[in-house]
């Protein structure tokens, strides 16, 4: 057997840069490039390893790592999981920095690899700089926090066990079933330390993303319930953007007359005047989706893990007839609830059920029309410009909506805009709505957009996102700009965290730690400025209009900043979120909310 002498680090680095995919009829390197932030821990080894690679694995800088690892998970997003990037930092608070975007990618099912360092194999210098005691667990190490939030996790301690790891990390990556992060924790002295390596370790692989197939009878006999019930409805979730079935969703609403929501990941699914189209679903739902969802008596989702959000925490069905199908790759997704599941690929289901139906057509075509056409009409009034002093978020996003081109990619993440853009923002292109919601974190945003330009790179990517979030983690603006990768970013300053001070408000009746007083006014405009970033702040919506004209023209990241109106949301769709009310308050306010939600509760479906 014929073999090459490398550090474990090279060999990683080696391995990884010959991992392809298949791409649209092409090969690709599955891997789009590392982002890194050099420390102890990673710069000897993994940094000399990457040095002389960048023509097959490029590395990019970032300024945070958690914010590096946002990056990577928004690019994996944006490229429907067909292709991923690595993060690696130093030990200790460079690897903890990753945790909170492990979690996000684990929850959102999102590809990434992580490589943090670790302390050292040998034990040798015990305890190196910033590591983390176990008093009683001598294996122990900060990276074990990565444990609960990768769907793979190994502790590279000899370099040999690199033939076995790295194989099972790409393996549970890129399975429709488990995908999401993988850590392996890179003891920082095997990094440096060599091996006989196989040659045949480092041969050019492409991996091919399976499709889970229906059964037959499985297919038939959702067939059957589809033709027997008097109003069918389908939530599209995330599912059908990762399985690339928006033209077999489309094709099959239209085909069938059958109405279609959308989750806030499986948003863009159809275009949003396609005539089938309800539009959002659940808390942050349009009126027609619920309505239908109200009135439903047989739900298919198809790729959605039904969160809270998304079944107004189970009391959006409100017809006791009502039969839950799910249409899922995951079997953990597709039986919850006792559903009947239907565990396939969202494309292949979909071609099957039609064949299926074949010239069945739906008698209630056109029942939603009215609906729908009375949601357009409160999108019309949330959206337009008004004299109000401050305009709402609603305003904002319609002014962006009506100027920005129809190519143009949206990316939000927390606080109240997301509810805001799942109601309200108009997808024209099925890639075109990019919000983080599973994990709903805060400072995703910029980070995110940066990500998505990556994988973008000729198509304009907006951030929309509050003060809040711009203050937890804006750092990566600095990056688009070294990088040449243009961002508008679109900050909503309504003084703090005005989402959450609307709900504070409903379940307790008081203000209390949300909002800043008025003199706390941030100069986001110079903030920006010293970033790198063209900067301007509109005082009006036509004042915002113009300055994104000006934005689109630039070439290079631009910030436009607008302040809004914390107390305003849109008040049309919605439904019931369950956030617990305290039983016991001596505020009459808490036991009014508290009332109220004992009343929703008894309407969960169970």
């Amino acid at each position: 057997m014929s073999t090459i002498r490398l550090t474990a680090a090279q060999a990683c680095v080696r391995y990884l840069a010959n991992q392809y995919v298949e791409l649209d009829g092409a090969e690709a390197p599955y891997f789009a490039g590392v982002w890194a932030i050099f420390g102890h821990g990673n710069v000897a080894g993994l940094g000399e390893a990457l040095t002389d690679v960048q023509d097959l694995l490029p590395t990019y800088r970032a300024h945070n790592e958690q914010a590096m690892a946002h990056a990577a998970i928004a690019y994996a997003k944006q490229m429907r999981r067909r292709r991923a990037m690595i993060c690696t930092s130093s030990i200790g608070p460079g690897a903890t920095n990753m945790v909170t975007a492990a979690a996000l990618a684990h929850v959102n099912r999102l590809p990434v690899l992580f490589l943090p360092g670790d302390v050292y194999a040998s034990r040798r210098p015990d305890p190196v700089l910033q590591q983390v005691e176990d008093f009683g667990d001598g294996t122990v190490s900060a990276n074990d926090s990565f444990r609960p939030v990768s769907r793979y996790f190994d502790r590279i301690v000899r370099p040999e066990q690199l033939l076995d790891a790295l194989p099972r990390a790409l393996a549970i990556m890129l399975d429709p079933v488990s995908c999401g992060p993988a850590t392996l924790a890179f003891c920082q002295d095997v990094q440096a330390e060599a091996f006989d390596y196989p040659d045949s370790f480092f041969q050019r692989r492409v991996w091919r993303i399976r499709r889970a197939a229906p059964e037959r009878q499985d297919i038939r006999r959702l067939a059957d319930a589809i033709r027997q019930s008097a109003a069918p409805l389908l939530i599209a979730g995330g599912g059908v953007h990762y399985s690339i079935a928006s033209d077999e969703l489309a094709s099959f609403a239209s085909a069938f007359g059958i109405p279609v929501a959308e989750t806030q990941a499986g948003k863009g699914s159809l275009p949003w005047d396609h005539p089938q189209s309800l539009g959002s679903i659940g808390v942050t739902g349009s009126s027609a989706a619920n309505a239908a969802a109200a009135e439903a008596e047989l739900v298919i989702g198809i790729g959605t893990r039904l969160q809270d959000f998304t079944t107004g925490s189970w009391t959006l069905f409100e017809n006791p007839r009502a039969t839950l199908v799910q249409i899922n790759v995951s079997p953990h997704d597709a039986h919850k609830r006792g559903a009947f599941a239907l565990v396939a690929d969202a494309k292949l289901a979909l071609d099957a059920l039609s064949e299926e139906l074949g010239e069945w057509r739906s008698q209630v075509r056109n029942r939603h029309a009215s609906a729908v056409e009375d949601w357009n009409a409160a999108w019309d009034v949330a959206t337009a410009a008004g004299n109000e002093k401050l305009p709402s978020d609603a305003q904002v996003i319609g002014s962006v909506w009506r100027t920005v081109p129809d190519t143009a990619i949206v990316v939000g993440a927390a606080g109240g805009l997301p509810g805001e853009l799942h109601k309200l923002w108009r997808s024209k292109a099925s890639d075109g709505y990019h919000l983080e919601y599973g994990y709903s974190c805060m400072g995703y945003e910029i980070a995110g957009g940066l990500g998505v330009k990556l994988a973008a790179p000729d198509r304009e990517v907006v951030v929309m996102l509050g003060d809040g979030s711009y203050l937890m983690l804006n750092s990566e603006i600095a990056t688009s700009v070294m990088m040449g990768a243009k961002l508008i970013i679109v900050v909503l300053d309504n003084l703090g965290f005005g989402c959450i001070n609307r709900l504070q408000q409903t379940t307790t009746g008081e203000r209390f730690n949300n909002l800043l007083p008025a003199t706390s006014r941030i100069d986001f405009v110079a903030h920006a400025k010293a970033l790198g970033a063209i900067a301007e702040k509109a005082a009006s919506l036509a004042e915002l209009e113009a300055a994104l004209g000006r934005a689109l023209a630039a070439d290079q990241t631009y910030v436009v900043v607008i302040e809004t109106d914390p107390e305003r949301s849109t008040e049309a769709g919605g439904a019931w979120w369950d956030v617990a009310v305290a039983e016991v308050s001596k505020r009459a306010s808490v036991a009014e909310a508290r009332k109220s939600y004992d009343e929703q509760i008894g309407k969960v479906r169970r």
